[in-house]
């Protein structure tokens, strides 16, 4: 063993000794094209509408979200995710299926403004569009039906594909949809449609402000369906079953508080793994800013950087426009 004496020969410190050196040896880098943008499109505004508990996001008019994908792609953001918010809503949702509904119509002004220069995402849940606000069809007693769901979803898929959507992101947390999705776009000519699937979708509280965002009905919870927040292993299976259902990319939801998930997926996967920075830990690090706490710019580029050395290939975040032109110096 060599002996250290007074002044030991190994110092970890010379590699943090500049910004310029510390660039140099970082073992993990943020890219504007890893970033996707979640956006929101409201049915029947003139103009945007503040979310009170996302400060800085909005629900985009049709006109509004053309510009904020047009944004998005000067500063070199990979790609965008589309929520829509209808006016009227029903028990099955039927404006997520109608090809005039909102979201079909944002599809196809998005696709329009920017062709194939940013990848266009579609949020493929019944969430937004039921009056009940649960993630599905409810049956007789209350209760969200797996299969009869899955129906829906396959319809969705088709509309969506049609609309434009190179991804479709089915978020609900039905057992077998993602299966059920990959057939309905095979079948209906949409093979090169691609497939992000929501793999480990928390029961979460972090999830509060975007049902602000997306006007949501939702009365009790989604404990049923979503993924118990105690639990590790569980996810493991719905990573098998995704991918074995056809899953062209998976995601874990949300993200700071799984960043262990996020590292289980990174060291199992051969596809790409996306993470969601959800609209709770948006409001945080804002409010928390806000009061003078923390840093934001430095608290935000910590939080995504975390995500990456988590294994995380792509992330969803709000700020992903903001921190695109920021990381090219626009």
């Amino acid at each position: 063993m060599r002996a250290q004496g007074r002044f030991p020969e190994v110092r970890p410190r010379r590699l943090r000794t500049t910004p310029a050196m510390r660039r140099l040896v970082a073992e993990n880098r943020l890219h504007a094209g890893d970033l996707i943008l979640p956006a929101f499109v409201r049915e029947g505004i003139d103009e945007p509408v503040e979310i009170g508990s996302m400060p800085g996001v909005v629900q985009h008019t049709r006109d509004t979200l053309r510009k904020a994908a047009a944004e998005a792609v000067s500063a070199g953001v990979g790609g965008i995710m589309l929520f829509g918010v209808p006016e009227f809503k029903d028990a099955f949702g039927s404006a997520g299926t109608d090809p005039d509904g909102i979201l079909q119509q944002a599809l196809r002004d998005v696709r329009s403004e920017v062709g194939d220069d940013l990848i266009v995402m579609s949020d493929l849940c019944l969430d937004e569009f039921t009056d009940h606000g649960h993630c599905g069809v409810l049956d007789s007693e209350g209760r969200v039906d797996n299969d009869a769901t899955l129906r829906r979803y396959a319809e969705m898929a088709v509309v969506q594909a049609e609309a434009g959507a190179h991804v479709l992101g089915p978020s609900g947390m039905m057992d077998g949809q993602i299966g059920v999705v990959r057939t309905a776009l095979e079948e209906s000519g949409h093979v090169d449609t691609a497939v992000l699937a929501y793999t480990a979708k928390y029961s979460s509280a972090f999830f509060g402000p975007f049902r602000e965002a997306v006007g949501s009905s939702l009365e009790g919870d989604r404990k049923t369906y979503q993924q118990d927040p105690a639990n590790r292993r569980e996810s493991f299976r719905e990573l098998e079953l995704d991918l074995a259902e056809g899953a062209d990319m998976v995601m874990v939801k949300p993200g700071m508080p799984y960043l262990d998930v996020v590292r289980d997926y990174a060291e199992r996967v051969d596809v790409p793994l996306a993470v969601y920075q959800v609209s709770g830990e948006y409001s945080m690090i804002e409010n928390a800013a806000a009061q003078g706490l923390v840093d934001r710019d430095a608290a935000i580029m910590e939080s995504l950087t975390g995500f990456k050395r988590a294994g995380a290939d792509t992330v969803l975040t709000y700020w992903a426009t903001e921190v695109a032109q920021r990381l090219r110096g626009l």
